[in-house]
C-alpha cells in the first residue's frame, strides 16, 4: 500500500477539517506512486477555516456529497471567493498553493488525493507529454459525471473495507488519474488502443484472478505477469473480455457459485466465503445483480 502522503488523507486530513477521523483508502495503481481517497464528514462546524495541508506536488479532487452554500475558498493566504456547491459537484485544489476552505456549515465530501507523479507515471507509460499543471477555476464547483461515478463507486469500499478488493480500488485509481489528465491536463489523451491481449496474456490474467477470488491480487501484479504496463493491461483486458478486471472478477465469483448452489449440503454462507464474497449479504447482492434472482431462488430453480 505504500507510505501515506503527509496530511493528505485519513486521520490527518480529517483533523484539518475539525473531524475526529475519516475512512480512507490508499493504493498504488502505478509503480512508486500513490492515490488516496477519504470520506470527510463535519457535523459540528468550527466556524473557522480548515487547517493547511503541508505543500506538496499534488491535487485534491473533491466530490461534494452534501449541498454546501456560500463556502469560502482561500489560496496562498487570500480569499478567492464564496461558492455554492451542490451535491454531485466536483472541485479541484492545487496543494502547492495552500488551499483552505470555510468550515462554518456541515460538510460531507469525498477527497481524492492525486499526485502529479501518478499522472505523469500514466503519461510516461503511454508515451504522452508530462502534465505540468491541471487547468480549472480555483474554488469553483462544476459537474463532472466521470468523477462523480468513480467517486461514488469508492464509497462502499470506504464504509465496508472488508468487502473491498485491491483489484477494484486499483482500477478506480487508474481510471480517475486517466480522466483527470484527459479532461484537465491541457492536452487531449491520444487513446491508442494497441490491440487486445494475446491468448497467453488473457489466460494468465484470468488464471491469476480465478486463483484469488478475494480480489487481493493487485492490478499491477497481473499487468507485470503479462509483461504490460498497468494502463495498457487495463485497456487491453476490457477490449479482450468486454469487462474491466474487477467486473470480470465479480462475474467469475458468480459463475463459481452456481455449481455450489446445486449442492444441497452447502450453506449460502459457506458458498459466499468459498467464492470470495465478504459474507452472505454481499453474495446475495452481487449474485442478484448479475442473474436477476437471489441465490436461494436460483438454487430452487436449478435443482427441480
Amino acid at each position: 500500500m505504500g507510505v501515506s502522503p503527509p496530511g493528505a488523507y485519513g486521520r490527518e486530513l480529517a483533523k484539518n477539517f475539525g473531524s475526529a477521523d475519516a475512512p480512507s483508502i490508499i493504493t498504488r495503481s502505478l509503480q512508486h506512486t500513490a492515490f488516496a481517497a477519504t470520506e470527510i464528514r463535519v457535523d459540528h462546524p468550527t466556524g473557522e477555516l480548515s487547517e493547511p495541508i503541508p505543500p506538496q506536488d499534488a491535487y485534491l479532487i473533491c466530490l461534494v456529497l452534501r449541498d454546501l452554500p456560500d463556502n469560502a475558498y482561500w489560496e496562498e493566504g487570500r480569499e478567492y471567493g464564496r461558492y455554492f456547491f451542490r451535491a454531485g459537484d466536483t472541485t479541484i485544489a492545487d496543494l502547492r498553493r495552500l488551499p483552505l476552505g470555510g468550515i462554518d456549515k456541515p460538510i460531507h465530501a469525498l477527497l481524492m488525493y492525486l499526485p502529479r507523479t501518478t499522472m505523469n507515471g500514466l503519461a510516461e507509460e503511454d508515451k504522452r507529454p508530462r502534465v505540468e499543471n491541471l487547468y480549472f477555476e480555483p474554488g469553483a464547483g462544476f459537474r463532472d459525471e466521470t468523477v462523480r461515478n468513480l467517486g461514488l463507486s469508492l464509497l462502499p469500499a470506504l464504509r465496508t473495507p472488508e468487502r473491498a478488493n485491491r483489484l477494484f480500488t486499483d482500477h478506480v485509481a487508474l481510471a480517475l488519474a486517466a480522466h483527470v489528465v484527459d479532461a484537465y491536463g491541457g492536452r487531449q489523451i491520444a487513446r491508442r488502443i494497441r490491440g487486445g491481449l494475446t491468448p497467453w496474456q488473457e489466460k494468465r490474467a484470468k488464471d491469476m484472478i480465478l486463483n484469488d477470488l478475494t480480489g487481493e491480487t493487485s492490478l499491477e501484479m497481473i499487468a507485470q505477469a503479462c509483461g504490460l504496463s498497468v494502463s495498457h493491461f487495463a485497456r487491453s483486458f476490457r477490449q479482450a473480455t468486454g469487462l474491466a478486471p474487477h467486473a470480470w472478477l465479480l462475474q467469475a465469483r458468480v459463475k463459481r457459485a452456481m455449481p455450489l448452489l446445486r449442492r444441497p449440503d452447502e450453506t449460502l454462507t459457506s458458498i459466499a466465503l468459498a467464492c470470495g464474497f465478504a459474507d452472505h449479504s454481499h453474495f446475495t447482492k452481487v449474485f442478484t445483480r448479475h442473474t436477476g434472482v437471489s441465490p436461494s431462488v436460483w438454487r430452487r430453480l436449478s435443482i427441480r
